[in-house]
């Protein structure tokens, strides 16, 4: 299966994944946030390498107003509504992604919408 040709740089992505790690990591009150810039990159990249390591498309993650991906083998969906959709906002994506927040606990707390039998990331997440 071809794997769509990435439009994130790797190493501007890993950056601003780390960027946005370390603002994250300082304390409340204190610190920058990332940029919207910082933010975009490091979703879209994200999003890039979920795709990579987990090609197909039966599930769609959407990330607005970031990105959106299709990965995971399986029945490809060609119109309307995909069958298997999660979404969540960026800063819960990139938690999980991070190892920061576990995908059942996101779930749980309201954080992410997934539906269909094969919306479950659990076993792919956290990527880094």
């Amino acid at each position: 299966m071809a794997i769509a040709r990435r439009r994130i740089d790797l190493e501007e992505g890993r950056a601003a994944l780390a960027a946005w790690q370390a603002a994250v990591g300082q304390e409340v009150g204190h610190g920058t946030p990332p940029s919207r810039t910082v933010l975009a990159t490091a979703v879209r990249y994200s999003l890039e390498e979920l795709t990579a390591r987990a090609p197909g498309n039966s599930v769609e993650v959407r990330v607005p107003p970031f990105g959106v991906t299709q990965c995971v083998e399986g029945p490809r969906h060609t119109r309307g509504t995909p069958p298997n959709v999660i979404e969540c906002d960026a800063a819960t994506w990139l938690e999980m992604v991070t190892g920061r927040l576990e995908w059942s606990a996101a779930v749980d707390a309201g954080r992410v919408a997934a539906s269909g039998l094969r919306a479950d990331l659990s076993e792919l997440l956290p990527l880094l």
